[in-house]
């Protein structure tokens, strides 16, 4: 089974009640920069400051009642983790959540003030889905995969739906990719809302595993990938991967110092608040690696969860 429109829509309407629709914004200096109009879907402002809210959204109210009641269970340190956590607090539900006992105090602080309950594992892929495993045997929750799950591909999908609803003659839609559910949920929603759009993807040089993917046709795994963008450092899914193949035009790597520059631009000159996978997107229209000139281009700003303590140009 895949993702189709149809998921998206439904999907949009089911979350719409329990998220933000968060405002596009313009700014003339990032205009005069790329040579191009560009329109920046501030998904920094949605809750838990990720769009990861919306496909967490989706799968916890997508659940049966009977479903439900039993909870959700899922493995991650970052984002997802607290967009599922708030999503199933909303519900009145459990969320359980697997973290890694290396992860950041703060993230592991946040999760818990959204009323995840939270089991840490040694930090390795295996101890996390095996930990994730024992759990749903013992309690019956529903697996919600952070991004290889239908569910939260159509709510990630939502962004791109909304986006094309404020602006419906974007030339051109970028988004960052790392395991590839917000990129593969905007494919589908551009390309079936509107024809001839052009989607791409902003990957780091440092963590361009999806663009060798895509070149070689089949999955290269994400190997210790050392970026400031640490919301992309994981591979492409077994789901994601095909929608991606078929649907995405390219993806254009960026650089360490294009990613931190673009994301100082933007505080400074948009007075937007954004974290490195964020900046990726505009890394792209700052590096002329394309040829954008004079189109109307939407970037979408995934996130803007930042530590204020480790700002990336503070060496």
């Amino acid at each position: 089974m895949t993702v189709s429109i149809e998921d998206i829509r439904t999907a949009a309407e089911r979350i719409k009640p329990h998220i933000h629709r968060t405002p596009v914004m313009t700014n003339e200096n990032l205009n005069q920069k790329a040579g191009a109009q560009v329109f920046m879907k501030c998904e920094n402002l949605q809750k838990v400051g990720a769009f990861k809210f919306r496909g967490a959204s989706n799968a916890v109210w997508a659940l049966i009642d009977e479903e439900a009641a039993r909870g959700v269970v899922t493995h991650s340190s970052g984002n997802h983790a607290q967009a599922l956590a708030l999503a199933a607090n909303m519900r009145g539900i459990p969320a359980y959540i697997v973290m890694p006992s290396n992860a950041p105090q703060v993230k592991k602080n946040a999760v818990a003030g959204y009323g995840g309950r939270v089991t840490f594992c040694e930090p390795t892929l295996e101890a996390r889905e095996s930990t994730m495993e024992s759990i749903r045997q013992s309690t019956g929750a529903s697996v919600v995969h952070p991004y290889d799950n239908e569910r939260v591909i159509a709510g990630q999908g939502t962004a791109a739906l909304e986006f094309l609803e404020d602006v419906p003659d974007l030339d051109v839609i970028i988004a960052p990719v790392g395991g590839g559910g917000l990129l593969s949920g905007t494919s589908i929603a551009a390309t079936e809302t509107k024809k001839g759009i052009r989607v791409i993807a902003a990957e780091p040089e440092m963590a361009d595993d999806a663009f060798r993917s895509l070149q070689a046709g089949e999955i290269i795994p994400s190997i210790n990938p050392k970026t400031v963008a640490d919301g992309l450092l994981t591979s492409l899914g077994a789901l994601t991967f095909p929608i991606i193949k078929e649907r995405v035009e390219q993806i254009v790597t960026v650089s360490e110092t294009g990613i931190i520059e673009a994301m100082k631009f933007v505080w400074e000159r948009a007075k937007i608040v954004i974290e490195p996978s964020a900046a990726t997107v505009i890394a792209v229209l700052w590096e002329k690696k394309i040829d954008l000139a004079g189109l109307k281009v939407g970037v979408i700003l995934s996130g803007g969860n930042v530590d204020l303590e480790k700002l990336p140009w503070q060496a």
